[in-house]
């Protein structure tokens, strides 16, 4: 399923003409991946947060207001790591996150994941569908930005890397 998901999105980066390549006149070959990780993956208990509003920057500078929706815990390399997720008004919860690969291994200004709760107080996280935003391949987009409470200490290699 993860590969399959892999294919249709390269797919629709290389013919849709709402691709970020298409919109920067750029030619796509494909994404870069890392291996599949079943270790980054977790159903893990979902907490309410305190549903307070956030301002949220963006890579050009305007600011957008999520809400914090919930927390989650899960353990990676034996350390516990806390992510909040976010209500941006659209179906499901967001997590922006930066790690230790950010800048280096994957794109700088952080992923993404887009998740939807189980309806038993759960959630499934699975870093292995960790995307970038269009604005990693296209300056036209405006992209939220990770807030500092998702900069991770920890290395999700896991999902897209970042390799132009």
């Amino acid at each position: 399923m993860l590969l399959h998901h892999r294919e249709q999105k390269d797919h629709f980066f290389a013919e849709s003409p709402h691709s970020p390549f298409a919109n920067a006149g750029k030619t796509f070959t494909a994404l870069t991946y890392y291996e599949p990780n079943p270790d980054l993956v977790f159903t893990v208990p979902l907490d309410p947060a305190d549903g307070l509003s956030v301002q949220v920057g963006t890579t050009d500078g305007v600011e957008r207001s999520y809400r914090r929706a919930a927390t989650a815990t899960v353990e990676i390399d034996q350390q516990p790591v806390m992510l909040t997720l976010y209500d941006t008004g659209q179906e499901g919860l967001f997590l922006p996150f930066r790690d230790a690969t950010s800048g280096t291994e994957t794109y700088g200004a952080g992923r993404y994941l887009d998740l939807r709760p189980s309806g038993d107080e759960t959630i499934t996280i699975d870093f292995n569908l960790a995307y970038n935003p269009f604005c990693a391949y296209d300056e036209a987009y405006s992209c939220p930005l990770p807030p500092h409470e998702n900069w991770l200490q920890v290395a999700i290699r896991a999902g897209e890397t970042f390799a132009q």
